[in-house]
């Protein structure tokens, strides 16, 4: 089985893997060809920095491509009353008395500062299953964390 994303997850890969693969990709050949201009490539640092950004760029591409070539979208049809892959969820910090909101994704599509935590993380994967109205303990390396899951929506 491979990869699973959400659609907006699958979509910004496709995204990324596009800009390097056309747009990116030409910026490269051109640095390239204007740092040949300037004559010995044995002592030239912006042919050397070109060529290192180059190989930097094919890399990612190969890696989205093989991502993105068994990534699954997640089904719509899923089981909304438990927390699942793809998921907001808004939850009661017990401990800090406040309010959380975060959208459980993939590892790839993670981003904290944007309230995307990864299924792998120990609060992913603590959330994972649990229901409206559960209290989840979960212990992290500072400490342990309670929440009360209030609402899980797409």
């Amino acid at each position: 089985m491979g990869l699973k994303l959400t659609r907006e997850g699958y979509e910004k890969l496709r995204e990324e893997l596009d800009y390097l693969s056309s747009t990116k990709r030409r910026e490269i050949t051109k640095a390239i060809e204007r740092a040949r201009a300037h004559g010995d490539l044995r002592e030239n640092a912006e042919y050397d920095s070109a060529k290192n950004e180059q190989g930097l760029v094919e890399k990612r591409i190969a890696e989205l491509t093989e991502m993105l070539s068994s990534a699954a979208i997640l089904n719509e049809e899923i089981d909304s009353s438990k927390v699942y892959l793809g998921a907001r969820v808004q939850m009661h910090d017990m401990v800090n008395n406040k309010k959380l909101q975060y959208m459980i994704v993939s590892k790839e599509e993670a981003q904290l500062r944007e309230g995307k935590i990864s299924i792998e993380s120990p609060v992913g994967k603590a959330l994972l299953g649990k229901s409206v109205g559960d209290i989840v303990e979960i212990t992290i390396p500072a400490g342990t964390l309670e929440y009360k899951i209030e609402k899980i929506e797409r």
